[in-house]
């Protein structure tokens, strides 16, 4: 956001549409949508765009912040807790996928990226480590093997329906120990 008071409740409407609207429009449409494009789609004006969002950078960030707010959203709690880490693995799949235009837009040293990233793994590491406790997933694997390799099977292109999924569920087989 570009201010830090609170914002009114037309604006923070507005603000919501557009990066609802830009979420939308850059996995569709990929990074260079016009702004007026997604002003259009949020049902607000160029000017009101351009002042809730001064620049491009902005805009994403935006997005980005929101993403990993909706993949870090507390879930069901499950007994499993092999499937627990799977279930929000799928979700951080979810997450990685379309986030090319995000790689090319976005530094990947930026405080919101660093802060981000800091988030995800303080998220992954305790699900990963309560999984390996239980005997349901390899002692050998950290939660940076597990997380780099989910996020290239994200990133991945696949010209097969399914073939994602199929990739995933290999992965996570992989994450089981010798024998089971």
């Amino acid at each position: 956001m570009t201010t830090s008071r609170p914002l009114r409740a037309d604006a923070l409407r507005n603000h919501e549409a557009i990066v609802a609207a830009a979420t939308e429009l850059f996995a569709t449409a990929g990074a260079n949508v016009p702004f007026e494009e997604i002003a259009r789609r949020a049902g607000v004006g160029s000017a009101t765009m351009h002042r809730r969002f001064s620049s491009r950078a902005a805009l994403f960030e935006a997005v980005y912040a929101k993403q990993v707010d909706d993949l870090l959203e507390p879930r069901a709690v499950l007994d499993d807790p092999r499937q627990a880490l799977e279930e929000w693995l799928r979700r951080f799949v979810n997450f990685i996928i379309g986030k090319r235009a995000f790689a090319e837009e976005m530094a990947h040293d930026t405080e919101l990226v660093l802060a981000a990233r800091r988030r995800i793994y303080a998220t992954a590491e305790p699900l990963l480590a309560a999984a390996q406790a239980s005997g349901q997933v390899r002692a050998d694997v950290s939660a940076d093997d597990v997380m780099r390799m989910l996020n290239g099977i994200g990133l991945a292109d696949y010209p097969a329906d399914g073939q994602r999924d199929r990739v995933v569920e290999i992965c996570f087989r992989g994450l089981r120990p010798s024998g089971s």
